[in-house]
């Protein structure tokens, strides 16, 4: 049937003529039905295009669009006869009109609800997508969770996994075995059911490991969601998020992929994890966890735990007892309180203990009592049978854990653990350890340490953390080379090689005298060296060599104590920039507020970083870090960790490193301090250097060679005193011998002078470029760019002075300067020091610090009558003025001609200065006529002179009628010697001086 035919007889199907009766509702209802599928059909074929065209019959389309034949037929009216309205169904709308021609003015309200509409669609387009986002992922969730845990170990597997345990080697660096890790007795472990444990524990371990352990499916979706944050932002895995079934899926089910940082391997971890719960009961999973763990000491499962730490069964462990084992299973070596970790356990149990508080397990009295019974609790620890480098094969073990975690040794494939020990050496060490506590028995030493490292690797060659690792009585077991102890003086390189890098060179001066340094509100500090003497003005080279305390104390006063701790932690010796990090015995959770004193050991540091330190001087400021791991291979020769080539970092510039090699290595410039020769010399070039505390309670030498840098320790694991044994004679005889034996056979090598290092000429004593008059000079090496101070600071200089005043002579003091060879030394502790002791700088006297001003009090010498080239005859009266600082006397005398050879004397010495007066009567009636010189001498308290002169002329006797008397002979002129001037140490005041006709006071010459 056509479309228009269709139209046309479904639409008088539905209207009705006049007359005609009024269908039935459901009847109505059935028809419009019938005309909206029609109209529906009729739209989608104009839609598609198969049934359009031009010819359609207007009258269908208005039959069909009721909005159209409202629009286009006449209006009627509902009160005509025979006319009905169209049929009214429920939220039926009547069509609107149309809009009228040339215009779009619809109401606001319609095209509001036309947005509406829009955004309603929109909407639920964006529902729908994401319903079916979701749908889709969870299907392919469930199938991807399907075929992954079709291929992973089965869960029911779990039982038949648990007890297989597998060794790890542990090898020196030649391939030979060390130590095999793995359960002596076949598996340390008596399994208990979960009934058997106490509650104690199982609340402890579920407190620490999983709070959640009862409630979750397997896994923690929050800590989940955690770890993927962080693997989104660190771009590695950062945090475990591990659950008590992950782990135990993990430890059992995946030995092989445990030690992975992936997403992979978590993702199958939690996919087992999820079939343990599904399977198992959480009461069997936390019975076989509980029986899994590893409680370090060889300790497999709660009972042998028990038993190795408590001498008692899991049942009966005691809330103290439980919490410090609920701690141990994350790092057991670390928290082994047998090997040097009871500290760090303590903290731990104290952790947990928190941990149970939050959760409710116990109160905060219980936890406080817990607590308090560890602390007192002596633990006894087991025979451990290892026979090479026991102390150093503890450590590989502790740092493998730390790294892989605490099941890498023990469970798995096995480890092939190659390390740097060369066990020869190691036999060389423990051997000279042994004897050399032995010959110090007498003064109460009863242990000793030694570490010794490769320098251009950071390979651990040697390790003894004791004298006798069996010995309880020393602590044997524990390792001292990894413990923190106070270092003395050889901590004094650090501060040094920090001034290098602020300019300060081997030569830099210093005045080893009584100081006193400024200690905030405390009284000032003040430091005393060694032998209890002060040594005056020394260089930095001799400071360092002889370990000066006064000038290493100034030393970190100019660098500051941040200053060397930046140097110290460059260098490696975290333990003294951070000891609540490295050092388990601090007991607190901040760095200390270090004082001055830190440069002479007030500090602690661990034995194997300071060796490291030195060994950084020794490649040329190249710290290679120190390492006890060559290689780690898995069982099937893959390389997990490869060693041998570590790369290092230039911390230090070779130059600075050098100069402190250089002066470490100076055996002459030491011998002030110590025996020349001493045990710090070697066979073959060695820098090496020495520490002691106040109080004797370690002994310090710490050295090296270019192949070869070793560190010393000598002390009680109790902290008592030694008798009066510092480190040269403690640690240094270990030192020499474990060297010279070492090396024995090992080519001579000296150290490298980098080129940055240059060679100049110094005055000895002043350490300055050498000046005209300097007495002694010596060579010293400088880095390139840090010159020695130019010959001006040197202190032997000719310096001109006011012989009067005793000041430098400058424009207000320029009539009596004399020019001397004195010291110009300006510290005033120096001068104090060259008055004390004039012998060591052959009596040459200081020279003054302050110049004439013109205010100082000047000499005024000079005569007024007679005037020059006066005659004279008879008695003359000489006036003038002689006012002179420090005044001692005048005279006055003569002498024949204008330039006399020789002077007469007449009169003097007059005691009192006189001004404008009389100065005394000169007879001249003996003198031949002729030229003469009067002069004038002043005299100061340290008889420096001033004179003033006057030439005059002796006139003929007048004539006479009475007979001429008889010839009298001319006075013979007897030479007078002359006062030569010289410096005035104390300053004197001098006035100007007032003009006048008379020939200027010049000192008398020689």
């Amino acid at each position: 049937m056509s479309e228009e035919r269709t139209a046309h007889c479904l639409s008088g199907e539905i209207s009705q003529r006049p007359g005609q009766e009024e269908t039935s509702g459901s009847e109505r209802h059935r028809n419009e039905d019938r005309i909206a599928e029609t109209q529906l059909a009729a739209a989608t074929s104009d839609r598609s295009g198969s049934l359009r065209s031009p010819h359609r019959d207007p009258a269908a389309i208005d039959r069909i669009n009721p909005m159209n034949r409202v629009s286009n037929s006449p209006a009627r009216s509902p009160s005509r006869s025979g006319e009905v309205p169209p049929p009214q169904r429920p939220g039926y709308r009547p069509p609107r009109p149309p809009a009228p021609p040339g215009g779009s003015n619809r109401p606001a309200d319609d095209q509001e609800r036309d947005w509406g509409l829009f955004l309603l669609k929109a909407g639920f387009i964006s529902v729908a997508s994401l319903v079916l986002v979701f749908f889709l992922t969870v299907a392919a969730s469930v199938v991807g969770y399907v075929i992954l845990a079709d291929r992973l170990p089965s869960p029911t597997q779990l039982r038949e996994r648990q007890t297989a345990f597998v060794s790890s080697k542990i090898y020196d660096r030649e391939g030979h075995l060390l130590y095999e890790v793995m359960d002596p007795e076949g598996g340390r472990r008596t399994y208990v059911p979960l009934e058997e444990i106490s509650p104690h524990l199982i609340d402890a371990t579920i407190a620490t490991e999983d709070r959640d352990y009862w409630l979750h499916p397997g896994f923690d979706p929050v800590a989940l969601a955690r770890a993927i944050y962080y693997v989104v932002t660190e771009r590695e895995i950062v945090s475990g998020a591990s659950t008590i079934p992950q782990q135990l899926a993990r430890m059992v089910l995946l030995p092989e992929e445990r030690f992975e940082q992936t997403a992979q391997r978590k993702i199958k971890e939690i996919v087992l994890a999820a079939e343990l719960t599904r399977v198992y009961s959480k009461d069997t999973i936390l019975e076989i966890y509980l029986n899994e763990l590893n409680y370090g000491n060889q300790a497999y499962g709660i009972q042998a735990a028990a038993e190795t730490y408590f001498h008692t069964d899991a049942d009966d462990l005691t809330l103290a007892q439980a919490s410090f084992l609920a701690g141990l299973p994350q790092l057991p070596a670390t928290y082994d309180p047998f090997g040097g970790g009871l500290e760090r356990a303590l903290s731990r149990q104290e952790d947990v203990l928190r941990l149970m508080v939050e959760d409710g397990h116990i109160s905060e009295q219980q936890a406080e009592q817990a607590a308090a019974a560890m602390e007192s609790h002596l633990f006894r620890p087991p025979e451990v049978d290892i026979d090479t480098a026991p102390h150093f094969v503890v450590y590989v073990r502790r740092l493998v854990e730390e790294r892989y975690g605490p099941q890498a040794l023990y469970r798995g494939a096995g480890l092939r653990i190659y390390t740097t020990l060369d066990a020869d050496l190691q036999a060389k060490a423990e051997d000279a350890v042994r004897e050399g506590v032995a010959s110090l028995a007498d003064r109460n030493v009863t242990n000793g340490a030694l570490v010794a490292l490769d320098p251009e690797t950071g390979h651990i060659l040697a390790m003894v953390g004791s004298a006798d690792f069996n010995n309880d009585s020393i602590d044997g077991q524990v390792n001292v080379a990894l413990r923190c102890r106070q270092p003395g003086s050889s901590i004094k390189p650090l501060t040094y090689v920090a001034s290098f890098e602020r300019d300060w060179t081997p030569a830099t001066l210093f005045w080893d005298v009584r100081t006193e340094f400024p200690d905030g509100a405390n009284p000032p500090y003040v430091p005393l060296n060694y032998d209890r003497r002060y040594h005056g003005p020394v260089l930095l080279r001799d400071a360092l060599a002889n370990s000066y305390n006064v000038p290493a104390v100034k030393a970190l006063q100019f660098v500051g104590v941040d200053g060397l701790l930046e140097m110290a932690s460059r260098l490696g010796v975290e333990s003294l920039a951070h000891p609540e990090v490295t050092c388990p015995e601090y007991p607190y959770d901040r760095p200390p507020s270090y004082g001055l004193a830190l440069t002479l050991g007030g500090g602690e540091v661990k034995l194997l970083e300071m060796t490291g330190a030195f060994a950084t001087f020794a490649n040329e400021g190249v710290l290679m870090e120190p390492g006890p791991i060559l290689r780690i291979e898995d069982s099937r020769g893959n390389v997990l960790v490869d060693n041998r080539a570590p790369l290092g970092r230039q911390v230090l510039s070779p130059e600075h490193a050098y100069l402190i090699t250089d002066i470490l290595a100076d055996d002459e410039a030491r011998c002030a301090a110590f025996t020349c020769p001493s045990v710090l010399e070697l066979s073959r070039p060695a820098a090496a250097k020495t520490g002691t505390t106040d109080d004797y309670r370690d002994a310090w030498t710490v050295g090296y060679t270019p192949s070869l840098a070793t560190g010393v320790w000598v002390g009680n694991s109790d902290n008592a005193s030694m008798v009066e044994v510092p480190g040269a004679a403690g640690a240094g005889p270990i030192w020499h011998a474990f060297m010279e034996s070492a090396l024995a056979d090992r080519p001579v090598r000296d150290f490298a002078r980098p080129s940055g290092i240059v060679e100049q000429q110094i005055c000895a004593d002043s350490g300055a470029r050498p000046a005209k008059h300097c007495p002694e000079r010596t060579s010293e090496i400088f880095a390139k760019g840090q010159p020695p101070l130019d010959e001006s600071q040197d202190w032997y200089q000719m310096v001109e002075i006011d012989a009067f005043t005793g000041l430098r002579a400058n424009e207000f003091c320029p009539d009596h300067v004399i020019e001397k060879l004195m010291l110009d030394i300006t510290d005033e502790r120096g001068r104090a020091w060259v008055q004390a002791h004039p012998e060591q700088f052959s009596g040459l006297p200081l020279a003054p610090l302050n110049e004439c001003t013109d205010d100082v009090s000047r000499p005024q010498v000079f005569i007024s009558q007679p005037v020059t080239g006066q005659p004279l005859r008879g008695v003359v009266q000489v006036v003038g003025t002689v006012q002179l600082p420090d005044f001692d006397h005048y005279d006055v005398q003569y002498g024949v001609g204008r330039d006399p050879q020789g002077w007469g004397w007449i009169s003097g010495p007059h005691l009192a200065a006189v001004r404008d007066g009389l100065l005394t009567r000169w007879d001249t009636t003996h003198l031949t006529p002729g030229p003469y010189t009067l002069r004038v001498r002043a005299f100061d308290r340290q008889q420096h002179v001033v004179e003033a002169r006057v030439q005059i002329q002796i006139a003929p006797p007048a004539a006479t009628a009475t007979p001429p008397p008889s010839p009298t002979p001319t006075p013979t002129v007897t030479p007078l010697p002359t006062s030569t001037p010289t410096p005035v140490p104390t300053p004197a005041a001098t006035a100007t001086q007032p003009s006048s006709p008379l020939t200027t006071p010049t000192p008398a010459s020689p």
